[in-house]
């Protein structure tokens, strides 16, 4: 077992993290339960074939996360995923997936019904003994699985009045203190390097929709993602911005204005030749448990671009992109980071904002304003 994840005393029972897994494949269903209760602050209470079966338990039980395939009989993962989300606004929904086009096409639609992340489904050398797929597993579910309970534990518990009177919700304040670096940065970028995990297709999204054109520098965005499900990706962005994004390919030359995506499971990394700037691929080993990583990325767009890059950090777990953003900072360049309210998980943008090198933390909806302030002339919104 990985250091990350051994856990020598057993937690009380009400801090296990609940799962239930739904799929039609008992074979699946068992190795998943195999490697998460290898761990022993996760339990799988409930093991299931069908989307109905999975809405029956979760009317009458409390889960923290659900492992939901999205072919199945009776009902499909993408036919339960609303109703489970009705019944239960506060559990997190990872979809597990098959690579195929119309499966990250499906798995794209789940995320703007309310899925938090996407998990391909393990091949039979993941099955027989890689731990890779297991500690990434473990890792998302003990991520979410916390995330449920904090969420929950948030809520306001009713109390006992004797007449009818109306209470407004309370606004949690941020639960972690940062603070922004000392000398505030001002320039326009050549460059915008972006960087997401968990709940990052949803901000991704909202943002390039919120950017809209007129952005002449080239942009690079690495999101923890399969294959397939970065090629759907990049059309989604291009469809909901008036920027050409796409899944980049060894050797591509970089256009201003263009976005460029890391393909899943190759690391992107932007270099020199001949006066031109173009990306290379490679599968060297994972960076913060991942490929395509974000660490690589912005270290060789500090190579290449200098000072003048501005990098965002959205929402995901992990660390991803902390030492990255520490050269770009160290370089002269600017670091923006998604705030913890609007974040899924505050794991990566939390990273770089508590070590003091960003310039602003930014709910989500005003991120593009501050980029599309940064790009014409440089100020500060």
């Amino acid at each position: 077992m990985s250091a990350s994840l051994k856990n020598t005393s057993l937690p009380p029972v009400n801090d296990l993290i609940r799962v239930m897994l739904v799929d039609d494949s008992a074979v699946i269903r068992g190795f998943l339960t195999r490697f998460i209760e290898s761990v022993p602050d996760i339990k799988v209470i409930a093991s299931v074939s069908n989307g109905q079966m999975a809405l029956n338990n979760i009317r009458k039980t409390s889960f923290d996360v659900i492992v939901l395939d999205i072919e199945m009989p009776v009902m499909d993962g993408l036919t339960a995923l609303p109703f489970i989300l009705k019944a239960d606004p506060y559990v997190q929904v990872i979809i597990a997936s098959t690579l195929t086009k119309e499966n990250a096409i499906i798995t794209m639609k789940a995320f703007q019904a309310g899925a938090a992340e996407c998990l391909a489904k393990p091949t039979t050398q993941e099955l027989s003994g890689s731990n890779i797929f297991r500690d990434n597993l473990i890792e998302k579910i003990r991520t979410l699985g916390y995330l449920a309970k904090k969420k929950r534990a948030a809520v306001p518990k009713p109390k006992k009045i004797e007449k009818t009177e109306v209470t407004p919700a309370k606004i949690l304040p941020p639960t972690k203190k940062f603070t922004l670096r000392s000398e505030i940065i001002k320039i326009s970028p050549d460059v915008i390097a972006i960087g997401s995990s968990t709940g990052g297709p949803q901000a991704l999204l909202q943002f390039f929709s919120e950017l809209k054109g007129g952005i002449k520098q080239p942009i690079f965005i690495t999101q923890h993602m399969p294959p397939t499900f970065t090629t759907i990706l990049a059309e989604h962005i291009t469809q909901r911005s008036n920027l050409k994004c796409k899944e980049a390919v060894e050797g591509d030359i970089v256009n201003d204005g263009d976005i460029y995506l890391a393909p899943g499971n190759f690391h992107m990394i932007v270099k020199k030749l001949n006066g031109k700037k173009i990306i290379s691929l490679n599968q060297e080993e994972a960076e913060n448990f991942c490929r395509p990583a974000v660490d690589p990325m912005l270290r060789s767009i500090v190579d290449t671009y200098g000072k003048k890059v501005l990098a965002i950090i959205f929402t995901g777990m992990g660390a991803d992109g902390l030492k990255g953003c520490k050269q770009i900072d160290n370089a002269g360049g600017v670091v923006l980071a998604q705030d913890e309210t609007t974040s899924t998980v505050w794991g990566m943008p939390g990273a770089v904002a508590m070590a003091g090198i960003c310039t602003q933390v930014l709910p989500l909806g005003l991120m593009a304003k501050a980029v599309r302030e940064y790009v014409s002339c440089g100020r500060l919104i």
